[in-house]
């Protein structure tokens, strides 16, 4: 399964590293071949200063990136990705292709924008729920859950709640018990229900 995930300036490290820790992880751990392919893309291949001057290095931008299976857009400072054109439509057509597509945080606005979110159960950061519902009035979003499985769209809450999601993107995709194992060996306490 290839799994991309969306970076750009200003994202939250912890929103972005963590999965790709969980499903690195679940690779290293994995019995047979490795599950997922994982890789960082970005508007464009060149680095990306996340949040606290984190600088990052995207295997692609849109142009030019391997088929996606499963779709992950990073929160943080969003506003200037909602309002470029470029990656709005990059998003939905990716999702056209997607098996699943997934937010953390803040990145939910990211998928609201590209039409992906109506009539769907999303949830975000505690202190972006209201301006999500008030800019998005078609999402059904809830509130005080770490994450919620909408089918083909799957959504968490802020920051460290993308681990939780992940763990069970690992679980929903390969198995309960890769999850497990891969949560045991990143001594992280996964929250299970959504």
């Amino acid at each position: 399964m290839n799994i991309a995930i969306y970076v750009y300036d200003h994202a939250e490290v912890l929103d972005f590293s963590g999965p790709f820790e969980v499903f690195s992880t679940a690779n290293r751990l994995s019995s047979g071949a490795a599950p997922f392919n994982v890789f960082l893309v970005a508007q464009r291949k060149v680095p990306v200063l996340a949040r606290g001057g984190y600088s990052v290095n995207p295997h692609y931008g849109l142009g030019a990136h391997p088929d996606i299976d499963l779709l992950l857009i990073a929160g943080g400072y969003h506003d200037e990705q909602v309002k470029t054109p470029e990656v709005i439509a990059w998003v939905a057509s990716v999702a056209e292709k997607a098996e699943c597509v997934t937010s953390v945080c803040t990145g939910a606005f990211i998928l609201a924008e590209a039409g992906l979110l109506a009539g769907c159960e999303a949830t975000t950061h505690w202190e972006d729920i209201s301006a999500l519902a008030s800019d998005y009035p078609d999402v059904v979003v809830v509130e005080s859950q770490r994450w919620v499985d909408s089918g083909r769209v799957v959504t968490s809450a802020g920051i460290s709640a993308g681990i939780d999601m992940s763990l069970h993107l690992v679980s929903r995709f390969v198995g309960a018990e890769l999850a497990e194992i891969t949560a045991r060996k990143m001594d992280y306490k996964w929250v299970k229900s959504d």
